[in-house]
């Protein structure tokens, strides 16, 4: 199933203008070096999202710098600038041509730990406009809109003072929202969902994993307190070819992707130990002129989507395109990504918080044994669908 990602980035953030000081939108505060936004879209884009469109109002130009055109672990980014913040009803009718998908939507200052994979198991009933998730309201959100809320027994959202259920700033919607977007400046959550929601064509599922809105000061402090230790983990690194896949000679096509025996638990494995997922991957094929970048890339979007099927969410990827004897000129240099050289565990070091010393490195060749032992990561050695220590 086909989903877009909107992330919805338009608050100026007046609670917390003594750390925005009106130059930078809220979504772009720094936590732990990084941009809040950064931990969202990296969450996001693990899992088979067709694209990411991001709606930016307040200083949404700097958005925009950061994130327009570009491409995150091999999913395609298109950031829509405001021209006026009209409210997150008016937000969505600027990209109602956009929208050909059913899509999720992100609040762009929120946080929520939620397993997208179950956005992609199955579509909304018909009768359905939306799904919204629901958590608890432990002092950690701001929104004046969708509190209270609460589930019958078919799942159907209603409002209940009794309840303390608040939404997590992430809404599953059938793309049949479009004919209740209005170019008029109002609330999505204060007046479209709740209308939809009495009228009995909102379902919800309550979820209690971690959720930080960062909208004040107390707020931004726990955001930064906690979501570095959520990011701070070991990895898994993976070379791919003979690794994830049989080694047939620079594949590139879905015809030659067979995935070894085991390969796929075992990572499930890493994976429900919190460990990040890598691949680190040379592909010579590339500077060699045996098949494109492109052709690599859509090959790449492939698997991930194909392990996300099997339950296995790829955090990123680096590759290296050279070799020093290829027929491709742009591509025919000696480079410091190319294994056993361990350019691309440093570029990985740099987008993310590892914990080194308790990362794994599993490859089938002693050039993957000597990129990880320059990087100072345990190998694992992988040979006849076996693996050990080295």
């Amino acid at each position: 199933m086909k989903l877009d990602a909107v992330i919805l980035c338009g608050g100026y953030g007046t609670r917390i203008k003594k750390f925005t000081k009106n130059k930078i939108p809220k979504s772009l505060i720094k936590i732990n070096k990084k941009p809040f936004l950064d931990y969202l879209i990296k969450k996001i884009c693990k899992y088979p999202f067709n694209k990411i469109i991001i709606i930016a109002g307040f200083k949404g130009k700097e958005i925009s710098k950061l994130y327009n055109n570009k491409k995150i672990n091999f999913t395609d980014i298109e950031c829509i600038v405001e021209k006026k913040p009209l409210g997150t009803g008016y937000a969505l009718n600027n990209i109602k041509d956009k929208i050909k998908n059913d899509f999720v939507l992100f609040n762009g200052d929120t946080y929520f730990d939620y397993n997208l994979q179950n956005f992609f198991k199955k579509k909304l009933n018909k009768k359905h406009i939306a799904k919204i998730i629901l958590t608890k309201n432990k002092k950690k959100s701001l929104t004046q809109n969708l509190l209270n809320m609460n589930l019958s027994s078919k799942n159907l959202i209603y409002f209940s003072k009794k309840s303390s259920l608040i939404g997590a700033g992430t809404i599953f919607f059938n793309k049949e929202i479009k004919k209740y977007i209005s170019k008029k400046s109002i609330s999505l959550e204060g007046d479209i969902l709740k209308k939809l929601i009495i009228k009995k064509k909102i379902v919800g599922e309550i979820d209690n994993s971690f959720f930080v809105d960062i909208g004040t000061e107390n707020n931004l402090k726990y955001a930064r307190k906690e979501l570095p230790k959520l990011y701070y983990r070991p990895a898994l690194f993976l070379d791919r070819d003979g690794v994830i896949n049989k080694d047939l000679g620079h594949v590139h096509s879905k015809n030659k992707l067979i995935f070894n025996k085991n390969i796929i638990e075992k990572i499930k494995d890493f994976q429900k130990k919190k460990y990040f997922i890598f691949i680190v991957t040379n592909q010579a094929g590339i500077a060699k002129g045996y098949f494109t970048l492109n052709d690599f890339l859509n090959f790449q979007k492939y698997i991930h989507t194909c392990l996300s099927k099997h339950g296995i969410f790829i955090d990123d990827i680096e590759f290296c395109p050279h070799h020093p004897n290829g027929k491709i000129t742009k591509y025919k240099i000696n480079c410091n990504c190319r294994k056993p050289e361990n350019g691309m565990i440093k570029n990985l070091q740099k987008k993310w918080d590892i914990d080194i010393k308790n990362s794994l490195f599993l490859g089938d060749r002693d050039t993957d044994k000597r990129c990880s032992e320059k990087s100072k990561i345990k190998f694992l050695m992988c040979k006849n669908n076996r693996i050990f220590f080295e």
